[in-house]
């Protein structure tokens, strides 16, 4: 045996015996055998890891190790198990983890993966501030019903002929967190706005890819590798450049006893505690925490209601009943509103099962252990990344009548009214859950709703042309495009 061989085997034991002397430290949860450098990966379906997960699930039990790469990762499948983690224990399991993807995008700036006292801070001030400019106020409501008419108009322009709506429904969506962020709205047709949002729909498919996947595992070989991730890194300081030229702006037009928007809040802010040594109120948190917001409120919800529109062309006798229960109650002239919501249930229940089926972050963003953490009789190490599989409480049987199939009867009772179900998650739980949530519901009722006053969604294939599978399955389950045909009604 030459030398490079026989450190190579050398490495080999270690890493086993490494991995032997951590299992014995601590009661780690139970898991599947994890080879030395590459640990369960070649046990992990890279199209669709939430499978396999569910899959070891079932051989030992909601609370599984796995080690993704060398990266020991803790899965909690099920109701239960989530809900006693993100709820239950939920200043425990408060950490995020920093993926090797979104370190390299957000360099640990900002609101989404932060810890500690930044995201304390950063996190209070979001919500309190989403919420003084009207998220889920009467304000919002009427910038997202202003919104809706855009996009119809736009619609009507296609004249009942085939078009994607992928763009259409970013730019609308956009726009509306571009209110609240920018103080603005920009024209469907202004050409560095749809680059920007093709520089997001563009990041959020590459995290959800198998080479995404790769990155976050092993980022110093990507790094040294050729691929989509170079150029991808230098598109989005396309969108860090948009942000940072309207703050600029913003400074130059400050009036502090008027703040008109996020970015004006945070530059008070950071203004007022300008002494203060502890402060996470500066320019990087600024900058960063905007581009999430941006990236967070344009993906998520347009997707949301692309796929929405695509399942009810695929079920055409739910859309002709949303529309019957639409046309009682508003009817085909008055723009909705959230009061209507109530005089809703069977439309409010498809919009519900659209989130539940589409399922669009199949583990959450991923969670981590800041400290040693007691869960269940195990201990869940400090430095254990954490995901919580919210695929598994949309998709549990014990959950949900028919939980691989599309029905909104999930959330409706014996006599048609609308109906809460606990383990409806799509925004996950706890002290992590999307501080947008508020906003998301808004805007997919009021666009959903003004969408079907208005037209009736078909495609030229037919009803079973549409596939309701993911396209990608990774970060997020990232819907497929189909044309659509919007017929004036």
């Amino acid at each position: 045996m030459d030398l490079s061989a026989t450190v190579i085997l050398a490495g080999l034991i270690l890493v086993l015996i490494w991995f032997s002397v951590k299992s014995r430290k601590h009661r780690l949860p139970p898991g599947p055998f994890a080879l030395p450098l590459i640990g369960n990966l070649p046990q992990v379906d890279k199209h669709a890891p939430f499978k396999s997960f569910l899959k070891f699930s079932e051989t030992y039990g909601p609370v599984i190790t796995v080690y993704l790469g060398w990266k020991r990762t803790v899965i909690l499948a099920g109701y239960e198990a989530v809900k006693e983690a993100l709820v239950d224990q939920a200043d425990d399991f408060a950490g995020r983890n920093q993926a090797a993807l979104a370190l390299k995008l957000n360099r640990g700036y900002g609101l989404i993966i932060s810890n500690g006292e930044r995201w304390r801070q950063l996190r209070r001030f979001t919500l309190t501030t989403l919420r003084d400019f009207g998220m889920g106020r009467k304000g919002m409501e009427e910038w997202i019903q202003e919104e809706s008419k855009h996009v119809r108009d736009h619609i009507e322009m296609f004249k009942a002929k085939p078009f994607d709506p992928t763009f259409l429904l970013s730019c609308s969506v956009s726009n509306v967190i571009c209110c609240l962020v920018f103080g603005q709205r920009f024209n469907y047709k202004d050409k560095e706005f749809l680059r920007l949002l093709n520089i997001i729909s563009s990041v959020v498919t590459f995290s959800s890819s198998p080479q995404g996947q790769i990155y976050n595992i092993f980022p110093w070989l990507m790094e040294r590798l050729p691929g989509r991730h170079h150029s991808l890194f230098l598109e989005t300081l396309e969108v860090k450049r948009f942000v940072e030229m309207k703050i600029r702006e913003h400074k130059e037009t400050l009036d502090p006893s008027s703040p008109r928007d996020y970015i004006d809040r945070f530059l008070i802010q950071t203004s007022q505690e300008k002494n203060n040594p502890t402060t996470e109120f500066n320019h990087d948190n600024l900058v960063i925490t905007v581009m999430n917001l941006f990236l967070a409120g344009t993906e998520t919800t347009s997707s949301t209601i692309r796929y929405g529109l695509s399942a009810l062309i695929k079920y055409p006798n739910i859309q002709e009943k949303m529309q019957q229960e639409i046309d009682t109650v508003i009817g085909k002239e008055r723009c909705p509103n959230m009061e209507d919501r109530k005089s809703l249930p069977f439309t409010d229940a498809v919009i519900h099962e659209v989130q539940r089926y589409l399922d669009i972050a199949p583990f959450s963003v991923p969670h981590y252990a800041l400290k040693d953490i007691s869960f269940r009789g195990y201990t869940i190490p400090k430095d254990t990344v954490i995901l919580p599989l919210l695929h598994s409480v949309l998709k549990e049987e014990k959950q949900w009548a028919t939980p691989g199939s599309f029905n909104p009867q999930h959330f409706l009772d014996q006599n048609g009214n609308f109906k809460k179900h606990p383990a409806f998650m799509p925004f996950s739980a706890g002290k992590r859950a999307c501080v947008g949530e508020g906003l998301a519901r808004m805007e997919l009722f009021i666009f959903m709703v003004s969408l079907l006053q208005h037209f009736t969604f078909s495609c030229a294939e037919g009803p079973d042309s549409i596939n309701l599978n993911p396209e990608y399955s990774s970060f997020a389950n990232v819907p497929r495009r189909h044309d659509i045909i919007a017929t004036p009604r």
